[in-house]
């Protein structure tokens, strides 16, 4: 004999539990048994339906579970807290600027080669700029490095002060040798230490020099002696000079006859007819000639080249208001 299956044996026992729900004194009769088995018959649908679905909703077993990964994140963000008052930026060439430093800016007077006469004394001037962060003043000094002296001193000191960014000329009085040829001299800034300065587009970067070339006088000799004369200013001011004029005298002379021509230089490099000239020389002696400016600025210069007979620049008038 078969088992009954699952469903039938629950069947039964359903049918017999409702059966048994019935009132022991009542007496059955076909309808009472009709409602009794439609019940019984609705029961086990229930519980069959029940059933199958607590099959097919058991759980999976925890192995079958899929494993989840979880991706690194992407990002991490800082939890730190940004200051309330970052700090302020130092521009990159001042936090890095030194001390004392230094720029060749221009030769102001006597270009390389400029040829001189033996034993003639001439002015070389350098145009520097401060370049570092400390002000120069009369501790700071001008200094020979190597070369040829030409009768210039060990070190002069600084004519005046010069705070970071200006410029300043720096001049030195010289003598030709007496011999003819090539000569040059070095020389250097110092501060009150005993260092010496760098100097940006200087020769290596840590000087700057002088050189001339020595050549047998010619048939007349010249020299120039300057005098400078400062005029009234036609407006009144207070502090420093707004306008004005300056007169320059410069005195030539020859030790023989002749030609000689001229011209005065000016430090802003202006020229023209004005500037030019010459003088008849009938025997040895001197003569006078004069120069008008008309500007009330200080720290400007009027120079005098003598083309004919020396080839050569003379003096320095320097232009300053009283």
């Amino acid at each position: 004999m078969k088992p009954l299956a699952a469903g039938g044996a629950l069947l039964v026992l359903l049918l017999l539990c409702s059966a048994c729900n019935l009132s022991a004194n009542t007496t059955p009769t076909p309808s009472n048994l009709n409602v009794v088995f439609t019940a019984a018959a609705q029961t086990v649908e229930a519980k069959l339906t029940q059933s199958a679905l607590l099959v097919t909703l058991t759980p999976l077993s925890a192995t079958a579970l899929p494993t989840a990964t979880i991706s690194a994140p992407i990002a991490t963000f800082s939890t730190s807290t940004p200051s309330a008052s970052p700090a302020t930026a130092v521009p990159l060439d001042t936090a890095l600027a030194p001390c004392d430093a230094a720029r060749f800016v221009a030769d102001v007077t006597v270009p390389d080669g400029t040829p001189y006469a033996p034993g003639t004394a001439f002015v070389k001037t350098w145009r520097l700029k401060n370049i570092g962060t400390c002000t120069w003043n009369s501790s700071y000094s001008l200094v020979f490095d190597a070369g040829d002296v030409m009768g210039g001193p060990s070190s002069l000191p600084l004519p005046g002060t010069v705070a970071p960014g200006e410029e300043i000329d720096i001049s030195i009085s010289l003598i030709a040798p007496v011999k003819a040829g090539k000569y040059r001299g070095y020389w250097r800034l110092q501060n009150p230490t005993g260092q010496t300065l760098s100097i940006e587009k200087g020769y290596n970067g840590r000087s700057f020099f002088v050189e001339i070339q020595v050549k047998p006088t010619g048939a007349a000799d010249a020299s120039v002696k300057f005098a400078v004369t400062s005029v009234a200013f036609s407006v009144q001011h207070t502090g420093t000079c707004s306008t004005g004029k300056y007169t320059v005298t410069a005195t030539i002379t020859v030790n023989k006859p002749g030609t000689v021509t001229y011209s005065w230089i000016r430090s802003d490099g202006a020229t023209g007819p004005a500037h030019n000239g010459s003088l008849e020389f009938t025997q040895a002696g001197s003569q006078a000639i004069t120069f008008e400016w008309a500007t009330g600025a200080s720290g400007l210069w009027v120079d005098l080249y003598i083309d004919e007979p020396n080839h050569q620049q003379f003096g320095r008038a320097l232009l300053n208001c009283p």
